[in-house]
Formats: C-alpha cells, structure tokens, sequence
C-alpha cells in the first residue's frame, strides 16, 4: 500500500490540492502523516505546529520540522504571506476562537486549507431529533462532558463564517468517511446532509484569485 493510501481521506484529498515544491503549514499535524508524505513525494517545505509534546516528538523523530506549542502564538511569529498553503485539518472545532486564528492564517499564508466534521450529517440530526441527547458517533465519539470539540460546525455554517472574514472560497469538496479511516468517497449530492466531512480552501479577499 502507497503512503498515500495510508492517510486519512481527507488527507488524502488536502494532498491532492498543494502544488509540489511549496511552502506548507501544518497546525495540528497530529503524528506527521500529511507533512510526512508532502515532503517525501512533492518535495514540499513544510513545517508543523503540534500541541500535543508525545506527537511533537514522534514527528520529530520522522525528521519533520515540528514545534510543540499554541498555534496564534506560534503563528503570528511568520511573515506576511510566509506560506504558500497552511492546514487545518479535524482542528478548527477545537480551536477557541477561530475568527481570530483565521484572520491571521489569512494574512501568513497565501491559501488555507480547512477540514471539519459535518455536524449537520443526517444520522447526527436524527439522534438528536430521537434521543433528544447530544449526539455520538465515528465522528464526534466523546460524551459532552469531555470532548475536546468546543465547536459544532456544518458546511453551511463555514460558508458564512468565511464570508463574515471578507475570506473567499477557491475549492471546496464534502466527503463521506469515518474518523481517521483511508477510505471514502466525495459526496456530491445533497452535501450538507450526507457529508460526513467538509474540506475547503480559502484565500484572503486580496489574494483570492479565481473562485472554484
């Protein structure tokens, strides 16, 4: 098996979308696996901010560039427009104040690339609607008292947000996968509804570019 098809899917698909030879951030890049294959087969420059230290180290010992430590602290110490592509993979619902960290993503890297779990999938909406009790699944498998998830957040919901930070949406794909399983499938019809994941690249309004 290729390390490729040895990602999440949604790695798999971030991939896809950054050119070889860039400059890329990874925050919260979890044990390496995205950063690991970009630098192997697209020769990407690419360094990683990771809060967990036991991950941090993991990569390290990878041969990645990775720091151990907050993602605005860290971030705001690049230049503007320092990254050609910055990640944020199954983080953003994690993030305390995103309006905050994306403004500066925005401003130090020339793209952004965002997945998140689709709260709005249809077997999320019918335990709520049946149970009346906040919903568990592969996606969102914690109980509400101890979830790292500080944040629900639908397709339709990021599309709002990254017109409310004068961002723009450059591609956008919704798929169909479980949590960090490397198999799936882009989901096309009726996404807010059957997308287990959303992914989206967004850009500044200034760099932003042809619209996808």
């Amino acid at each position: 098996m290729s390390a490729m098809a040895e990602m999440r899917f949604d790695l798999q698909v971030i991939s896809s979308w950054i050119t070889p030879g860039s400059r890329v951030l990874d925050l919260g890049c979890g044990r390496g696996d995205l950063l690991f294959h970009l630098q192997n087969e697209k020769q990407v420059r690419g360094v990683g901010i990771e809060q967990d230290e036991d991950n941090a180290a993991f990569c390290i010992a990878r041969g990645l560039s990775v720091l151990h430590g907050n993602f605005i602290e860290e971030v705001a110490d690049y230049p503007e427009s320092h990254f050609d592509y910055i990640v944020l993979s199954q983080t953003l619902q994690q993030v305390y104040d995103p309006e905050k960290l994306l403004t500066v993503l925005l401003s130090v890297g020339s793209r952004v690339i965002v997945s998140f779990p689709n709260f709005s999938h249809w077997r999320v909406r019918l335990q709520l609607l049946l149970t009346g009790a906040a919903p568990r699944n592969e996606q969102f498998p914690y109980e509400w008292h101890n979830t790292p998830n500080i944040r629900i957040i639908t397709l339709k919901d990021f599309r709002i947000f990254v017109r409310k930070i004068h961002g723009t949406i450059l591609k956008k794909v919704a798929i169909s996968s479980h949590h960090h399983e490397t198999q799936g499938e882009i989901v096309r019809r009726f996404p807010n509804w059957r997308s287990t994941y959303g992914i989206f690249m967004i850009a500044g309004g200034e760099r932003a570019g042809q619209v996808v």
